[in-house]
């Protein structure tokens, strides 16, 4: 029918860049529902580790897909996709704006360009495929008639940057590319967007990483990773590869010392940081903001796009 597309903000940025707090901060002027888009606060149980909004800042602004399912449940993007886009629907029905804030650029781009449109959301992945086919000729487009016959029938097996296209999709996602196609082509944009890149200085953002590490410590970051073992989760999910819970399990098997601990989750947070900012600079729709002193900027952007 004459659906005109729905308004969506997005409030993108590295881990540790103030996205929460520039939210709440916002929705005290702007009727808003935030939908974050974090691969790692779907997991329930991971709270510290994550940087979940608080329970303060969840009563000031409704938040949507935190806490979906377990940490040994499977969640893939497809489902990302599908859970935000409804939740859209329902805040625009609400006749409330929907802000989508995180910082993990696949979610935010299969939810906004579809997915086939994301791009390599791993290099390493992406490069690990290719090396396979030049030692192993073939090998992928066997590799992806298991998973994807649909797909790997369509293709020539010399057509490697479809096949190791369809292998990422499938192994990143956990669906057939093909299946992919059929569900979610999108024909025209469904969304209205405005996009928005929390970015401060990379040494002020370092400076707030190494902070926030240290206040997660405090919060008791080692014992709710001993909590989840305690449950009886096995430590090799694939949920607690998350920077933070696999250094405290090294922690608590005795292989690394506090400060060591410390220190290797604050390098590899910003390293994360900084793989983060190269894939949001990429996309040229952004309005970049360097910090949030600039929330008149961002004020006059969402009342523009209102």
């Amino acid at each position: 029918g004459g659906d005109s597309p729905l308004p969506l903000i997005l409030l993108c940025g590295p881990t540790g860049s103030g996205k929460t707090s520039l939210a709440v901060e916002l929705a005290a002027h702007f009727p808003l529902e935030v939908i974050s888009a974090d691969s790692r606060q779907i997991y329930r149980g991971m709270n510290i580790g994550t940087a979940k909004a608080t329970s303060t800042e969840r009563e000031a602004v409704p938040h949507h897909l935190i806490d979906v399912v377990d940490p040994d449940e499977p969640f893939s993007v497809a489902d990302f996709a599908e859970q935000a886009a409804k939740a859209v629907r329902q805040i625009v029905a609400r006749r409330r704006l929907p802000l989508l804030v995180g910082g993990t650029g696949l979610y935010i781009r299969a939810l906004t360009d579809g997915l086939l449109d994301a791009p390599a959301a791993d290099e390493n992945l992406r490069q690990t495929l290719n090396q396979q086919e030049d030692e192993r000729p073939g090998s992928l487009h066997c590799e992806l008639q298991r998973v994807d016959p649909t797909l790997a029938a369509r293709l020539s097996p010399r057509d490697r940057i479809r096949i190791v296209r369809g292998l990422e999709v499938f192994r990143l996602g956990g669906i057939p590319l093909s299946r992919l196609q059929e569900e979610h082509g999108f024909s025209e944009k469904p969304y209205r967007t405005l996009h928005l890149l929390l970015s401060p200085e990379r040494e002020d953002l370092y400076r707030r990483i190494d902070r926030r590490v240290e206040l997660m410590f405090d919060e008791g970051l080692v014992a709710e990773a001993q909590g989840l073992l305690a449950k009886g989760y096995p430590d090799t999910l694939k949920a607690f590869k998350t920077i933070g819970y696999r250094e405290s399990f090294a922690l608590l098997r005795g292989e690394l010392d506090e400060g060591q601990v410390l220190e290797k989750i604050q390098l590899e947070t910003r390293r994360y940081a900084k793989r983060q900012l190269t894939w949001f600079r990429k996309d040229n729709r952004l309005n970049v903001i360097d910090s949030l002193k600039e929330f008149g900027k961002i004020r006059k952007l969402i009342e523009h796009f209102f």
